[in-house]
């Protein structure tokens, strides 16, 4: 509840900001670093920022729950893993503003249904347009699924780069985050633990 509480405070603050008033502060940023927001090539640029910023943040207008709402019982009792690997990510940090950009390993041990393997990827989509940090993410998707999915277990994998790492800063740029978060039998059955890490690191 708290994330859901969070987003409709964030939402609401922004629909007090006009597109004109944000494109104004993003022609205050560009003769901050040195440049002519009056040049031709930049004259449509805080116009295109500000479509950017709504296709990266779309994630704040986006209510996680309901892409976990339609399910389906007719499964013939299947109760294994359910894994989607190398689902992209495409996230920005909230220190530096800067890309996170990787890949989401997600599974579940269903409890009785399954969820239309689009709304893993929609889940984890929700919550990378957002500003974030790699440890958070991944936890919120994996709360999610456990939650919505009323799962046996959840496991979540984020392997990521950092451009605040790689573009600025201590810049190496080869470095890359691994994060994991594992709920219900991933966490107390080992087997099952091993059997997901074995999974995804095979590259067939």
């Amino acid at each position: 509840m708290k994330i859901v509480k969070n987003t409709e405070k964030i939402t609401e603050n922004r629909s007090k900001i006009s597109d004109k008033e944000a494109e104004e502060a993003f022609k205050t940023i560009i003769k901050w670093i040195g440049e002519d927001p009056n040049r031709e090539g930049l004259v449509e640029t805080p116009r295109r920022v500000v479509k950017a910023f709504k296709e990266y943040f779309q994630g704040y207008n986006q209510e996680y729950a309901s892409e976990l709402r339609k399910t389906f019982g007719d499964v013939e009792g299947y109760d294994d893993m359910v894994l989607q690997k190398n689902i992209s990510i495409l996230s920005h940090c909230e220190h530096h503003m800067a890309p996170i950009i990787g890949v989401a390993h997600v599974a579940y041990l269903p409890n009785k249904k399954i969820v239309g393997l689009s709304k893993l990827a929609r889940t984890v989509e929700v919550f990378s347009k957002r500003l974030q940090t790699q440890e958070r993410l991944t936890m919120q998707i994996a709360n999610t699924l456990m939650k919505g999915l009323d799962a046996y277990g959840v496991a979540v994998t984020i392997d990521a780069t950092h451009q605040c790492m790689t573009m600025r800063g201590i810049k190496k740029e080869k470095a890359t985050t691994v994060t994991n978060y594992f709920m219900g039998k991933f966490k107390s059955d080992l087997s099952y633990q091993n059997r997901f890490l074995r999974y995804i690191a095979d590259k067939n």
